[in-house]
């Protein structure tokens, strides 16, 4: 089971990150917080780490320095809460081929007691997946794939979710979609941090701004907060 989401103070807090490829820096000098009801945008050109700083805030990357705290403590020294209160998804769809829409949901639900059958097959009737539900993943369209994945936040309780590229291959219906879901997820005292070519149509926005790949000292980045 998921912690309560807070109302106050921040969920995670990155300190001084810094990230090296190729012998030269993503970014370093980085440092913000995600705090209960906020939607973070990480913008920035291609090549100046977005994806691999929203990898790192998952535990996904080991390829950094610096500290990450969830929720004041570090966060190597809690994995466990981590993992029950933090939700990713990359830019690839991360589904089974093989199986179903359905069956991807029922595998991604797995120990969640109070998600049954019916709440995934209104998940992906709110989706437009619905006549699709029993039809092999591997025979959908790249959209329709990456609504199978995005279907996963109708039955979310993790305060903090990741969405790497949640807008790929969607529709403008399905767009709009996807944007209740960040409000609802924001309204109700959780947090987003995502990376997007789409530019959301979500006022109140944090963005966190990557320089391109850099070589010297300076700061890499800047958090701020605009009406989007």
């Amino acid at each position: 089971m998921t912690e309560p989401l807070l109302q106050a103070d921040h969920l995670l807090k990155a300190e001084c990150l810094e990230c090296e490829r190729d012998g030269r820096f993503l970014f370093r000098d980085l440092s913000f917080s995600i705090v209960p009801g906020t939607l973070t945008r990480v913008e920035g050109p291609n090549g100046s780490g977005k994806t691999t700083l929203l990898r790192i805030l998952a535990g996904l990357n080991d390829n950094w320095s610096g500290q990450v705290l969830w929720r004041g403590r570090p966060r190597h020294r809690q994995w466990e809460s981590v993992r029950r209160n933090l939700l990713y998804l990359g830019h690839r769809p991360g589904i089974k081929a093989l199986l179903t829409p359905l069956e991807n949901l029922q595998a991604l639900a797995a120990g969640r007691q109070a998600v049954t059958n019916r709440i995934l097959e209104q998940a992906l009737a709110q989706v437009g997946l619905g006549p699709w539900c029993h039809v092999p993943c591997q025979n959908l369209s790249a959209g329709q794939k990456r609504r199978v994945a995005l279907a996963r936040l109708l039955f979310a309780d993790e305060p903090l979710w990741l969405l790497d590229e949640a807008f790929t291959a969607l529709d403008v219906d399905a767009v709009a979609a996807v944007e209740n879901l960040l409000l609802d997820q924001v309204r109700r005292g959780g947090a987003v941090v995502m990376t997007t070519h789409h530019e959301p149509s979500l006022r109140n926005m944090n963005r966190i701004r990557l320089g391109t790949v850099i070589e010297q000292g300076e700061p890499s980045s800047q958090l701020q907060q605009e009406d989007a």
